[in-house]
């Protein structure tokens, strides 16, 4: 049975680390720069003759692996790491989880400060990668444009005068509970780590677990809608290459924009088949206005039927919300 919080952590949710890998071989997640993931697995294909890709999976082992190389494994390459240097790393990052889930004084059911441990994914993660990128080569995420700094200053400005908690509108959209966006949604974390896929003739359904966000991606070759029409999660179009589900996905809107990026980004999906049980999710970026070249990290997804997606009782307004709100408001009394 799986426990999960929901309006406790909803409206001031911790984000802990970033995401990681099973026990597939960071060899076979990880290609080499510019190539797209090769497989010679061929799935089983639906009624109307598309690979079959459908069914429930989890990435939850994928917490607690950087984004990018992290400095203590400087020069490096993902292709270095095999199962032997794997395993110590493993072992090292469910230390540090299991221990950074410890309230200091709390008992054994106050581990995580906000219920027992037991309601949580990412303790012992099982990751394959030492980091997420691999490409560029260097495993680091490409400088940003001297365009995107001037738009984060003129962020930054905008903001003067204001606190983190003067109104709802401060906060994240996942604060909120209103979305994660595109790559949000596919971000391990501490719970909420499923993903069920359907497909049908001319389209595939991607619903996930954490904010009761639906995707619903067209793959009858229509067109993307016209670039005024924004969306949280964009607008995705998707298409097939052999075994590989490739969506293409723009018209993000400005409020969840990944990392800053401007109206310009596209977003670029692979799920390929590695093996009947496992999903190879790869995310590239492409804005020319906000990074000096395009990057991409990736993942796997892990078939699990007994993970399905859990009820994700959150909402605007809900409690953790309104306790930020009032809790600003009681600081700023007391100052008085």
């Amino acid at each position: 049975m799986r426990f999960t919080l929901r309006i406790t952590l909803c409206g001031a949710v911790v984000l802990v680390a970033l995401v990681g890998s099973s026990f597939t071989s960071a060899q076979s997640l990880a290609p080499r720069a510019g190539n797209a993931a090769r497989s010679e697995y061929t799935p089983s294909q639906t009624p109307w003759g598309e690979p079959d890709l459908q069914g429930i999976y989890t990435n939850a082992d994928e917490n607690g692996t950087p984004m990018e190389q992290p400095a203590d494994l400087a020069g490096k390459r993902l292709e270095d790491f095999g199962e032997k240097e794997m395993a110590a790393l493993r072992a090292d990052r469910q230390k540090r989880a299991q221990a950074g889930a410890r309230s200091i004084g709390g008992s054994s059911e106050e581990d995580t400060g906000a219920g027992p441990s037991h309601w949580y994914e990412h303790l012992q993660a099982n990751n394959s990668q030492p980091w997420l990128v691999f490409d560029p080569p260097s495993g680091k995420i490409p400088p940003i444009t001297a365009a995107a700094r001037q738009r984060a200053a003129a962020r930054q400005a905008s903001r003067k005068g204001r606190g983190p908690a003067d109104s709802w509108t401060d906060r994240s959209l996942f604060d909120r509970c209103v979305s994660l966006g595109v790559p949000g949604s596919m971000t391990p974390m501490i719970y909420g780590n499923a993903y069920d896929i359907t497909q049908g003739p001319g389209f595939v359904a991607i619903r996930y677990e954490m904010i009761h966000e639906a995707r619903i991606i067209p793959t009858n070759n229509s067109s993307h809608l016209s670039s005024a029409l924004k969306n949280y999660m964009g607008d995705a179009r998707g298409r097939w290459e052999g075994s590989t589900l490739v969506v293409e996905t723009t018209n993000f809107h400005p409020l969840i924009a990944f990392r800053g990026a401007s109206e310009k980004l596209k977003v670029t999906e692979r799920f390929t088949p590695v093996n009947a049980n496992t999903l190879r999710w790869e995310i590239r970026f492409d804005d020319p206005d906000t990074w000096e070249q395009s990057w991409a990290y990736a993942m796997p997804l892990k078939r699990d039927a007994e993970h399905a997606p859990y009820e994700y009782a959150c909402h605007e307004g809900n409690r953790g919300l309104a306790n930020i709100l009032s809790a600003a408001r009681a600081e700023e009394k007391a100052a008085k």
